[in-house]
């Protein structure tokens, strides 16, 4: 049985801190981190996500490799983090011009939802917060998603139903935490992976023409490019 839970800094806890200097509460402000639980006919897939403004590193293990992927200004990475191997991929101009100091790259099921539809459909409790559970069906299946009712809209379950496939998937995010130390190196990619370099215009064409592109999956691809359907 899996044992869920979130937890957010709360105002006594901010307010018995320590002091810190204003430049660097000003560069944490922008901080995440969460860790998401997806389960479904494939099995179950654990991931850490950290971010920084519009930086994103992302630590997800398949099929016992651990796949990292770092999205930082032009550019992509997504390696194996047990032999190094990995692309460095040029990101869409597109894709890059959403970049936001304030947004996080990750976690935006909440606003990807309202763009296709969805409505509210009840509140409830879950993992100890208030929640607004929305709901979207269309061709494709359907798509519910709990979120916070703060300002900040936390995902913190989604479940899909594909019409297609009738097959079903469920994310939990747990441990939702900000306003992190996180220093820039840590949006680059390990000084000992053997990552082969190529414009997203190349990338796009090999895997068109030859399938699946590199040693790993690529993952959040619309930080990488842009759909010409979008």
């Amino acid at each position: 049985m899996l044992t869920l839970g979130l937890a957010l800094p709360s105002l006594a806890q901010e307010e018995e801190a320590p002091p810190r200097p204003a430049a660097a509460a000003a560069d944490a402000e922008h901080t995440w981190y969460a860790q998401a639980m997806a389960r479904g006919d494939a099995g179950l897939n654990v991931t850490h996500f950290w971010s920084k403004g519009p930086k994103l590193r992302a630590e997800t293990v398949v099929a016992g490799h651990k796949v990292v992927t770092i999205v930082n200004g032009d550019w992509y990475y997504a390696y194996d983090g047990l032999t190094g191997r990995g692309l460095a991929i040029r990101r869409d101009p597109k894709a890059r011009a959403r970049d936001a100091p304030t947004r996080r790259p990750f976690g935006n099921e909440y606003e990807s939802l309202l763009r296709q539809g969805a409505e509210l459909i009840r509140e409830e409790d879950l993992l100890g917060r208030k929640t607004g559970v929305y709901r979207v069906t269309d061709q494709l299946g359907k798509r519910e998603l709990w979120a916070t009712m703060d300002e900040q809209r936390l995902p913190l379950r989604i479940e899909i139903y594909d019409r297609r496939t009738s097959r079903r998937r469920y994310t939990d995010y747990l441990n939702w935490q900000t306003r992190l130390a996180i220093p820039n190196a840590f949006f680059e990619p390990d000084q000992w992976a053997k990552l082969e370099r190529m414009e997203i215009e190349e990338y796009l064409t090999r895997t068109a023409t030859e399938g699946p592109t590199g040693p790993v999956p690529v993952l959040y691809a619309d930080l990488l490019h842009v759909r010409k359907t979008e």
